[in-house]
């Protein structure tokens, strides 16, 4: 009986044992092994088997990106403005044993590191620059602590900025600064559309004051043209009944007291101011002048017609006149 107990005892602590040593590491883990408390290896993802009491599991390290928070805090920025800034780390475990054994608490060590450098790059800018450079803000964070945690066996993917807080004053003077500006633009758009539009106006109105000048210019031609005509009907009919009344015509003179007759009558009658047209007596006369005006033009049409073209002047002859005989 005491056999069959204490048999059963070893198969028990066999079975304890060979578990015991038997570890199987999940995906994106890694455990170190320790052999009697000191560092010996670090096991992959997968089953190995450990020496049963001189090797054991020390450090279950996570492999895989983790994301930590960058707590807030109140920095001064290079003009003495106080913002309050957080912000979100991204790292990954590169190597196991130096993540487990150069540094204590990780996550901690990260955290402080980030914010003192956070406070460094900002403390180093204005505050327009810490509001509008953002990616530079990241870019020097990540540069910084990127290669403060290498002997960590720590590689920081990214870092980002999450929020960012003036004071109320600075956002006031903000909001003031941006409506100004908004406003600003607006009168400078404003009065570069007038001034546009003047320049529109100044050239539409020389364009018309040409057209204009243009007109005038081709109706005073056409009237000096037409006046120009007139006068050389005027001197044809002068010199046409100067020659008739040289010629002892009578109905020459007729002609130019009817003429004279004619528009006196008329600018009577289209007298605005006069209110009673009167008739002369000797209308008759006026006919007969109009009678004789139109004999006369009868006349000098066939004496034209019936007037032979003149003839050639004989050619000169040069040398000596002819001798008597």
């Amino acid at each position: 009986m005491l056999g069959s107990v204490t048999l059963l005892a070893l198969v028990v602590l066999a079975a304890f044992v060979v578990l015991g040593a038997i570890k199987i590491v999940p995906q994106g883990r890694e455990y170190t092994v320790e052999r009697f408390g000191r560092y010996s290896r670090t096991l992959k993802p997968g089953m190995t088997i450990l020496t049963p009491f001189v090797e054991n599991v020390g450090r279950r390290m996570n492999m895989m990106e983790q994301v930590m928070e960058v707590p807030q805090q109140e920095v001064f920025t290079k003009d003495n403005v106080t913002v309050q800034i957080d912000g979100i780390v991204f790292i990954q475990v590169i190597d196991a044993a130096n993540a487990a054994y150069r540094v204590d608490n990780l996550p901690y060590a990260i955290g402080q590191l980030a914010m003192t450098n956070l406070r460094t790059v900002v403390g180093s800018m204005d505050l327009d620059d810490v509001l509008s450079q953002r990616d530079s803000i990241n870019t020097k964070l990540l540069a910084a602590i990127d290669a403060a945690t290498e002997p960590w066996g720590v590689k920081v993917t990214r870092i980002e900025i999450k929020d960012l807080k003036p004071p109320p004053d600075i956002t006031n003077s903000m909001a003031r600064q941006m409506k100004a500006e908004r406003e600003r633009r607006a009168v400078i758009t404003e009065a570069e559309g007038e001034k546009q539009a003047a320049i529109t106006r100044a050239e539409g109105a020389k364009q018309s004051a040409v057209l204009q000048a243009e007109g005038r210019k081709e109706a005073a031609s056409r009237d000096a043209e037409a006046r120009e005509r007139l006068a050389e009907a005027e001197a044809k009919a002068t010199a046409f009944v100067s020659e008739a009344i040289a010629r002892g015509d009578v109905n020459a003179i007729n002609y130019f007291i009817a003429q004279k007759y004619v528009e006196a009558f008329g600018k009577l009658a289209e007298s605005p101011n006069q209110k009673t047209v009167i008739i002369p007596a000797d209308m008759g006369s006026l006919v007969g002048s109009i009678a004789g005006i139109a004999t006369l033009v009868k006349a000098a049409a066939d004496e034209s017609a019936a007037r032979p073209p003149p003839r050639p002047a004989p050619p000169r002859t040069t040398g000596a006149p002819p001798t008597a005989g």
